[in-house]
């Protein structure tokens, strides 16, 4: 397992994330197995958020696993907050509440980072500030950042928010790549050179913010898994099937990989509840792959490489 820094922290962590969003699925016993099959596979980061199973998803992993002190220490926590029924929310008083309502479920008295889930086109970044002063004074939140967030938005918050937004969490997959299309595709008269997110690849690399790649496997949002559809992708598929015999590897980890290969030192958020799922894609953490073979799986998902 690959280990990366998460910069101005003092946290080193795996470069593979294991997402909590489907553990409702599972009963106590299956996801206590999940848990620990990720830590024996050192995989130290785990990732929630309050709207998760309408935040049960966080009481599920606590009681799972039995939290406690010592077992904490071990684990590297994240949650989000911001999103409520039908809309945003980052109000101060919202902030403040949910982190309360997630360090009770998750039985811990502090987050590691705290993640403002979907931009609020009604933010205040005064409340922002006054909230992350709070919680950090309090202890009951480490370290601060993003999800879904463009540049500017990200410029707004920090005009007025004094901790480092050391995280942004974004879509990325093989079949979903807008964080860099635009940049291969420059200048040139097609969809795939239209910017769509404001350079938030390139500028989250500038300003020493990791990025965390959610939904690695989708083809779209949230409309199934592009590994195994021969149908809409057949090239690709054969593509990472050969490349997987190279590798000693099945095709899920050079999917992972594929991901982890990008000097940004990417996370990839894995949302599997399948443990044979998690452990293949724990495999892609660190494969060698080279440029040719990335710009390959590139150009089979149906992209121009000019």
């Amino acid at each position: 397992m690959k280990y990366i820094p998460i910069a101005k922290t003092d946290l080193q962590v795996s470069n593979l994330i294991l997402g909590c969003m489907r553990i409702m699925q599972l009963t106590l016993q299956e996801t206590e197995t999940l848990i620990r099959t990720a830590m024996e596979e050192n995989i130290n980061f785990f990732d929630h958020a309050d709207i998760y199973g309408g935040g049960e998803c966080e009481t599920h992993f606590s009681q799972a696993i039995g939290m406690n002190a010592s077992l904490r220490e071990k684990m590297i926590i994240q949650s989000k907050c911001g999103i409520r029924k039908g809309y945003f929310d980052f109000s101060k008083e919202h902030i403040l509440a949910s982190v309360d309502g997630i360090l009770n479920r998750l039985n811990t008295d502090y987050l590691d980072i705290l993640l403002l889930h979907r931009p609020d086109a009604l933010v205040e970044p005064e409340e922002v500030a006054e909230a992350f002063d709070q919680l950090q004074t309090s202890g009951k939140v480490r370290h601060f950042g993003v999800s879904n967030h463009t540049p500017m938005q990200i410029e707004l918050l920090k005009k007025y928010v004094k901790q480092p937004l050391v995280v942004n969490q974004l879509q990325y997959s093989i079949t979903h790549t807008k964080l860099i299309d635009s940049g291969i595709a420059l200048n040139m008269n097609v969809d795939q050179s239209v910017n769509r997110d404001g350079g938030i690849l390139d500028y989250s690399r500038l300003h020493d913010i990791t990025v965390q790649a959610w939904s690695p496997f989708q083809k779209g949002f949230f409309n199934g898994p592009f590994l195994g559809d021969l149908e809409e992708y057949p090239e690709l598929n054969a593509l990472i099937d050969t490349l997987a015999d190279k590798y000693g590897v099945t095709n899920t980890a050079i999917a992972v990989a594929w991901i982890t290969r990008h000097p940004a030192n990417i996370q990839v958020v894995l949302g599997t509840t399948n443990v044979g799922r998690l452990k293949d894609s724990c495999q892609g953490s660190d494969i060698p792959m080279t440029r040719e073979e990335w710009y390959g799986i590139y150009k089979a998902a149906g992209n121009i490489v000019p």
